[in-house]
């Protein structure tokens, strides 16, 4: 694909996702959007750091090393995914959905601000809750299913409240699912269950 037509398509996207963001405006004040608010208020830095000490802590009292080691696991992966997320933040700038009035405002641009409104991308709310989930699910996969749908939750909720555009919150899932991966590459997480197969005991030979 050619440089123009990338151009092409990447203000095609921009055309679309600001019609998202206008539809979305007309119901960010709703019940069901306030709702989602206040749930993906989970996939704050602060709140994300409290559930990982959470886990180690509980862990620790009650003696039960997998939820410790899940904890830690779950907080270095947080750490990693922000440290990455403000990496591109501090080089890219885009109006969030709630401020931008154009179109313009809407794309991606070298970054020149450190204004949260002019910080849209990447989603860091989705960098740090989806890392957190794929760490608690490397740690304690009986519980995958529920930690990456809450995950996929406070991502997607991010785009009818007004405060990132889809690209955004899927660059931050990215961002979070390889920051958890670079963890996992240094920190292996625990292996996979053997199942052993039981000998039949053989009768001893009787004396001749």
């Amino acid at each position: 694909m050619t440089a123009s037509k990338v151009t092409k398509t990447a203000k095609r996207v921009t055309r679309a996702e600001k019609r998202v963001a206008e539809v979305s405006a007309e119901h960010q004040h709703s019940a069901p959007v306030e709702a989602l608010s206040k749930l993906s208020d989970a996939g704050d830095q602060p709140q994300l750091r409290s559930l990982s000490g959470a886990f180690i802590a509980a862990g620790l009292l009650t003696r039960r090393p997998r939820l410790a080691r899940a904890g830690v696991r779950m907080l270095i992966a947080h750490e990693v995914a922000t440290l990455i997320k403000n990496f591109v933040k501090n080089r890219v700038d885009r109006t969030r959905p709630r401020s931008a009035a154009t179109a313009e405002d809407s794309e991606v641009r070298k970054g020149e601000h450190t204004s949260k409104e002019e910080t849209s991308f990447p989603s860091g709310h989705t960098a740090g809750a989806t890392a957190v989930a794929q760490a608690l699910a490397r740690e304690l996969p009986e519980h995958s299913t529920t930690a990456r749908a809450v995950a996929g939750v406070i991502g997607l909720a991010q785009i009818p409240r007004c405060a990132h555009y889809p690209t955004d919150v899927g660059a931050g899932a990215v961002i979070g699912a390889a920051a958890e991966a670079a963890v996992a590459k240094l920190w292996p997480g625990p292996p996979d269950a053997v199942t052993v197969t039981p000998v039949e005991p053989q009768p001893l030979p009787l004396p001749a």
